[in-house]
Parts: C-alpha cells; structure tokens; sequence
C-alpha cells in the first residue's frame, strides 16, 4: 500500500516538472501548468493517478499552509500605500461582482444559494498570476500594478468570510436567525481570541522559543501554531482555511515572521502545487468536451462581466480609461482561491455535477488567456485613451503652466519627480507636474505645486504643459510602456526638447533612445557608478580619472555595464593602466592633528610612508617644494604623490592610526 501511494505521488512530481518547464518555455503562468498537469494525469486524461484521494489530503495541507502565509504577510502597515484602492476599490469590486453574477444567474435557473456561491467565485482573481505577471513587465509600481495589489489584497481577505458564509449557504433553509447571530457572534469571538493572543501572549511564546536557538522547533512550532489553529476552527464549525489564517496573524505580530516565512515557504510551495494538480485530476475532460459551447459562454461571460466592472471600479476611483482598461483586462480571470472555495462548496453540495465541470473548465482557460489579454491591453488602451482631459484645478496647473516658458516638465510626482522639484524650486528654474494618480495630485495641489491632472503620453495633457514652449522633460513614471509613449509623443510634438527618462531596466535603454530619448538613466545601472566611484576612491584614483571613466560608460550607453565586450574591454585596459601608476592626492590637516606644529623632516612622511609632499597650500598661496625645515600648520593642505599603498599608509600614519 505504501509503494502505491509513492508511486502516485511520483507521478504527479514528474508530471508537474515536465509540464512546468514547458510552460516556463512557453511564459504560461505555472499556475496554469499545475491544473494541465492535473487533467493529463487525472482521470479524465491518461488515468496515470487512480487513488486522487491521496494527493487531495496533501493539496489540504498546501491550502492550510498558502493561508497561513497570507496571514503572516497581513499587516496594516503593507497596507497604508494602497489603502483606497483596496478598501474603497476592493469592496466594490467584490460587492458589485456578487451581486452582479447572483442576479445572471439567478435569471438563469439558479437557486439563491448557488447564485451566491457563483458570485463568490466568479469575484476573486488570480494573486499568484497577476502579481507575476505585472513583476515581469515591470508594472507592479505603475497604477494599474498598485489600483490590482489593493483589489487583490482585498480579495484574499475576502476569502475568509466566503469560506465561513458557504456551508451556511448549504443549510440556508435549516438555519435560523438565532443559528446564524450565533455562528457570527463564535467568529467574531474568534477573532477576538486571536488577537488578544497575538498580541500579549504569542510574543512571550515565540520569544521562549527563539532563545533556545534549535531551529528545528522554531519550524515546528511554528506548523503546530498552522495545523494547531485550523483543527481547533474546524473543531467549531468553521473551516480550516480560516484557522490557518488566524494562525498567519498571529505570528505576524512577532519580530521572527519573517523567518517563519522563509522556513516555511518550500513547504507552502510544494504543497500549494499539489493543490492545482488535486483541481486539475477533477476535470472529466470528455464531459468538459461535450460541454464545450457551455464552457466557452462561461468563459466569455466571466471576461465580459469582469471587464465591466473592474473597469467601472477604477473610473470610480477617478483613473482615465487607459489605466481602468488596463486594470480590467489583468482582472478578468478566476482566482486560485476560487478552487478553494470551490473544494468547500462541492462539499456542501452547491457546486455539482456538471456545473462543477464547467467552472473547472472556464476557470482554467480564463487563467490561460491572462497573459494574452494582458498583453493586448496597452494596445487596446491606446485606442481608447481619454484625449479630452482636463486637469482637474486649472487654477493650480493650467492657467500657471500658459505662461511658463524654458521650464521643465515633470512627468511623475514620485520620489524622483520630488526630489527634482525641490532642487528646481531651490534654484528659481520654473517647472510643471503631469500626474495621473489622483491621490497623488491632490497632495501635490494641496502643497501648492504646479500640477497638472492627466496622462503625460496624451498629446492634450502634454500641450497643456506648455511642451512647445519647455526646455526639457524628465519622465519619471513607473509605467515602462507609459513612458515610451510619453518619449515618443514629446518628441513627434517638440523635436527640440532635452528628454530625460529615468528607467529601472537596462533591456529599455536602446528603444528610448531609439523613440527621442536624449538621456536614458537607469537606476540599477546609476547605483552601479556610484558603487565604483566610492572604491575607486578608496584607491585614491584622482577624482578627474574617475570622472572620466563615468563620462565614458555614460557616452557609451553603459555599454560595460549591459556587457559590451569592446566597451568592457577598453575600460578595464585605462583602469589597470591608472591603477599601475602613482597618484597624485590632496590631504588637509585638521584641527589638533599631531602634525601641526611640526616639520617636514620631523614627521619624515618619505622615509616613514614613501610618499613625498610636493606643495603645500596655506591660506590659498601655494608653497612649491617645501624643505624639510617648513613647519606645517592646522588647515594646510598638502599636495602628496606616491602609489596607492603608500597613500594608504600615509593618510593613516598622519590620521595617527
């Protein structure tokens, strides 16, 4: 028997790998590769698993274990950047897509309680696919990337109260008003428990724990509080889901969850992706093909419902219509917390039959269809782009920015565009805001800069900066394909403006320059300089020589720094020729320094250190060639030539180490 269990269990590792890699190959989400995995191997495919009751007790644990996580991460701080989008944002998305979905289907033959429960999965998107996806496009910081994180945060959160509502939704007619207020009251108590227990008594526990420096328990316990927690809220009535969940919240309180999220994150991992192979051995794939046209209307049904009211959602949030598209089209799936719930659901019996079949079905194929659509979307938002706005308080922007002319257009009001205001402000050069999030505008309005509501890829928005008038634009938004919008716009409207853009990846250095860019500046490849200015430094290499090698990487494009070999090539040979000869160094003798007051030949820097003091200047008149006899004084600063370890030991010997 246990041979036969191993030997399932076998099965669906190897499958997973050799679908995953494919997938990754192929950039499928492996979410997706997983539930294909599933269907191959399942029953309804080549019947290679025969006993899926083994892998579905583990896929539990993996849905345990992917809650406790999310509990861990839970924090209100986590929350505070994207707080509006996922209170105001989220809660209208979830509320208005339940009640959207509860009346369609109740239109279409649906009893109550399977209506609801059709909403509840239908209102939950991917995290896992999403978040991936943005962070491969470098969209995670731009607004459809932040509006999606607080919507989806949301919808993790919302997963715990759907999870205790189905059963009761099972037993609608069976539960009365004072069954109901009781259930309630438990979960609220519940909570209550497991907050007074995060906060007074779990700190002291894990302390116990962390002291006795065995990592082994710190793991341990750390799966007893997951396991311990989900038995217990199972034990009343409630779910297991939403025991590990508490769980989560509890350890977030500690100083150490961090630590218990890198220990048990290969856990979640594995088990988490039994999981999707548990869904995908669901599907009877003969069923699902004779049920084709049904599926293939669910799947357009979900999309197009989706669509609106995400779409809705971010408008309401006061977005234009490119980021509201954009945000919809990467929302337009069904979620991987949607399988969970409908685990619990098929249980409770309001997901069965062929209806499960269908949701099974539609729910992988929208998965699949995610990365597609998200691609699309900037070109189906270009179409669509507002190109009628106006800012919002041309009292503050519009009328201001009428009469600017030489100034420069910010275009972003992040932490770079910040800072850049600021040093303009600083030195008198007028300057403009194009802004898109409206939460950021209105603070910008109420600190009193000028700042323009609206898209800075907009040819309206850009002329209202006064760009036919303006010396430069500096793009310093978070939106890759915004901002190669913005540079190809700029330019086809000013062929004479100096366009800076500030880029995180070094593959968009080229298409910016190509699209106008006349300065591209990526941040990874700026901190990199920086980083080798401060050790050339340490090797006091004249300033003028390492300003020279940054002026060269910069001219070539960071042509060593992207791995150029000619340009690699031709740098390292100047810096080993420099490195090789002396150095010329400056050293200012401060206040009570054991040198001042003595002579040249009585500090013998050339016989103790041999580097040889040249000049010396004292209060800006040049001593050349200095004897022995000329007796130093608190800040002269002395002109020093010798090689890199002597100037070491210099610099120490005079510093009195």
């Amino acid at each position: 028997m246990t041979l036969f269990l191993l030997a399932e269990l076998l099965t669906v590792l190897l499958a997973s790998i050799l679908v995953i890699v494919l997938f990754n190959r192929l950039r499928i989400p492996a979410v997706v590769g997983f539930l294909i995995t599933g269907i191959i191997i399942g029953p309804g495919g080549l019947a290679l698993v025969k006993n899926p009751g083994v892998i579905n007790a583990l896929a539990e644990i993996g849905v345990m274990m992917l809650l406790f996580i999310i509990g861990i991460e839970f924090s209100l701080e986590r929350l505070q950047r994207i707080q509006r989008y996922f209170w105001f944002g989220g809660s209208l998305q979830v509320l208005i897509t339940v009640a959207v979905v509860s009346l369609l289907s109740r239109f279409l033959g649906a009893t109550v309680e399977e209506a609801v429960t059709y909403g509840f999965l239908v209102a939950l998107s991917s995290t896992a696919v999403v978040l991936k996806l943005l962070s491969d496009r470098g969209q995670v910081d731009a607004p459809h990337g932040q509006i999606s994180m607080g919507i989806l945060i949301f919808q993790d959160m919302a997963l715990v109260p759907m999870l205790a509502l189905i059963p009761l939704l099972a037993n609608l007619q069976a539960v009365s008003l004072t069954a109901l207020s009781g259930r309630f009251l438990l979960s609220l108590a519940a909570v209550a428990v497991v907050f007074f227990v995060a906060r007074k008594v779990m700190p002291v526990i894990i302390s116990v724990i962390v002291r006795t420096r065995i990592k082994e328990i710190f793991l341990m316990s750390a799966l007893l509080a997951c396991l311990g927690m989900a038995y217990l809220t199972s034990s009343l009535g409630l779910s297991l889901a939403l025991g590990a969940f508490l769980a989560g919240i509890i350890i977030s309180e500690s100083y150490y969850s961090h630590q218990v999220v890198s220990d048990i994150l290969p856990f979640k991992d594995v088990f988490n992706s039994l999981f999707f192979v548990s869904i995908g051995l669901l599907l009877d794939t003969r069923l699902a093909w004779n049920l084709g046209w049904r599926v293939l209307a669910v799947v357009a049904g979900i999309i197009l419902v989706k669509l609106g009211i995400v779409f809705l959602t971010v408008r309401l949030l006061r977005f234009n219509g490119r980021v509201s598209l954009l945000t919809a089209l990467g929302l337009a799936q069904i979620g991987e917390f949607s399988f969970v719930l409908a685990g619990v659901a098929r249980e409770n019996g309001l997901l069965t039959g062929q209806v499960f079949q269908v949701f099974v079905a539609s729910s992988v194929l929208t998965i699949v269809l995610t990365p597609m659509l998200m691609e699309i979307g900037p070109r189906l938002a270009e179409r669509i782009r507002d190109r009628s706005g106006r800012p919002v308080s041309p009292e503050l922007a519009s009328i201001e920015a009428l009469s600017l002319k030489d100034h420069v257009i910010i275009a972003g009001f992040g932490l770079n565009g910040r800072n850049l205001a600021r040093v303009l402000k600083e030195t008198g050069i007028s300057y403009v805001i194009v802004e898109i999030n409206p939460d950021t505008f209105r603070s910008a309005c109420q600190g009193g800069e000028p700042v323009i509501f609206g898209d800075a890829s907009s040819q309206v928005i850009l002329k209202e900066a006064g760009l036919d008038r303006a010396r430069a634009l500096v793009v310093a938004i978070s939106d890759p394909a915004g901002a190669r919008r913005a540079v190809s716009t700029a330019r086809r409207l000013n062929p004479e403006i100096f366009i800076i853009v500030r880029t995180r990846f070094a593959s968009e250095i080229e298409e910016l320059y190509s699209l106008g860019a006349n300065d591209v500046i990526p941040e990874e490849f700026e901190t990199s300089i920086e980083i080798f200015v401060r050790v050339l430094e340490k090797y006091h290499l004249p300033r003028n020589i390492i300003n020279t090698q940054v002026q060269i990487i910069r001219s070539e494009r960071y042509g060593i720094l992207r791995g150029a070999r000619s340009s690699s090539r031709r740098l390292s040979e100047k810096i080993y020729d420099y490195l090789e000869a002396g150095v010329v160094e400056t050293y200012l003798v401060p206040a009570e320094s054991w040198v001042a007051g003595k002579t040249l030949g009585e500090i013998d820097l050339r016989g103790k250190t041999r580097v040889t003091v040249i000049a010396v200047v004292r209060n800006e008149k040049t001593h050349s060639g200095p004897g022995a006899e000329f007796r130093l004084a608190e800040r002269d600063i002395l002109v020093l030539v010798g090689d890199h370890r002597a100037m070491d030991e210099a610099f120490a010997y005079m510093g009195g180490e």
